[in-house]
């Protein structure tokens, strides 16, 4: 059976699991998780893409993050990828390093966000990496520290987090310590790791206990969240779908939107397959990459095959192009005309 295809959208909260090929490590020492790190936030800063928690685990990592200017699916490729390449030239090894899918769960603030942070931090004394919630107060790989206070990532957006424990700093920290050390006894979380309908309800229990009482339940394994919740998510994800199949029905493809787009700008539309800087190429680029990636659902590689750039700089030219000021103007020309 064919695997869904992901859900996402700006402003989306998503539980992100990535674990190593067979279970295998995919961190060997300090230098491979600052590496790591150092990717991270990178792309993070690059895309606007906030995080909550994460975690590095030696054969998996835990992230949550929340869409920004490019879909987590970039996010992650450039993650991945970039890292995997130095992992393997260091340790002097082939082949894939992680599982070819990793898992992102679209995940419903209320009532998961809270729980989430603290599931993914306690990930480290679950596995008996920390000894103890003091140990991991300052446990450098792992988002509990940032939020702490005892280590200074950028990137991570703990001031949120922080806001909704409290009104100061202080008393924000300690309502967080507490709530997570309460729930350091808990143990796994199989709820909390997928989606699907009887995780979101609680468990066959729960879900006996409402179908019983009559009401229409819905649930996606892509989704994390209530019945109304998954219907919403559902409906506007059918809705893009339903948007890109009537562009590409009308004939619309990478041509007819550089043929399009060039027009627009009133430049060769040569110059926009290859890697001119000149400041007009490079914002008629940085919008081609954004519509080529949302509009026609065309993975990163293939842009940059088409482009004569890299897979990166589709990504960063995406993420420049969303949030240019032209964007509904073009594609009212280029889409709806």
């Amino acid at each position: 059976m064919p695997r869904k295809s992901r859900i996402d959208a700006p402003g989306a909260l998503q539980h992100i699991i990535v674990r190593g090929i067979e279970k295998k490590a995919i961190f060997k020492d300090a230098q491979d998780r600052e590496n790591f790190l150092g990717r991270l936030g990178k792309v993070l800063k690059e895309t606007s893409t906030s995080c909550y928690a994460w975690a590095l685990m030696p054969n998996h990592v835990h992230l949550l993050l929340r869409t920004g200017l490019a879909p987590i699916s970039h996010v992650m490729q450039r993650l991945l990828t970039g890292y995997a390449q130095q992992f393997n030239r260091r340790h002097k090894r082939h082949g894939h390093l992680f599982q070819n899918r990793y898992k992102s769960i679209l995940c419903e603030e209320e009532p998961y966000l809270f729980e989430l942070i603290s599931y993914i931090h306690l990930n480290c004394l679950r596995a008996g990496i920390v000894e103890d919630m003091k140990t991991l107060n300052s446990y450098p790989y792992c988002g509990h520290a940032v939020i702490m206070g005892r280590l200074k990532y950028d990137w991570q957006d703990s001031n949120y987090v922080l806001r909704l424990f409290g009104k100061t700093v202080d008393e924000a920290r300690k309502s967080y310590f507490k709530f997570v050390s309460q729930k350091k006894h808990q143990g796994r979380r199989p709820d909390l790791v997928g989606g699907g309908l009887i995780r979101s309800v609680g468990g066959w229990s729960a879900l006996m206990s409402q179908k019983s009482e009559g009401r229409r339940i819905m649930g996606d394994e892509r989704i994390l969240g209530s019945s109304d919740f998954v219907e919403n998510v559902l409906q506007k994800a059918n809705e893009d779908y339903e948007q890109r199949t009537r562009i590409l029905a009308k004939g619309q493809d990478m041509d007819t939107l550089i043929d399009c787009i060039s027009a627009y700008f009133k430049i060769d539309a040569q110059s926009l397959r290859t890697a001119a800087k000149q400041p007009v190429i490079s914002r008629a680029r940085a919008l081609l990459c954004y519509f080529a990636v949302h509009k026609l659902m065309m993975r990163g590689a293939e842009v940059a095959r088409r482009l004569s750039i890299s897979p990166s700089s589709v990504s960063k030219s995406a993420t420049r192009g969303r949030v240019d000021p032209l964007v509904k103007e073009i594609e009212e020309n280029c889409f709806n005309a």
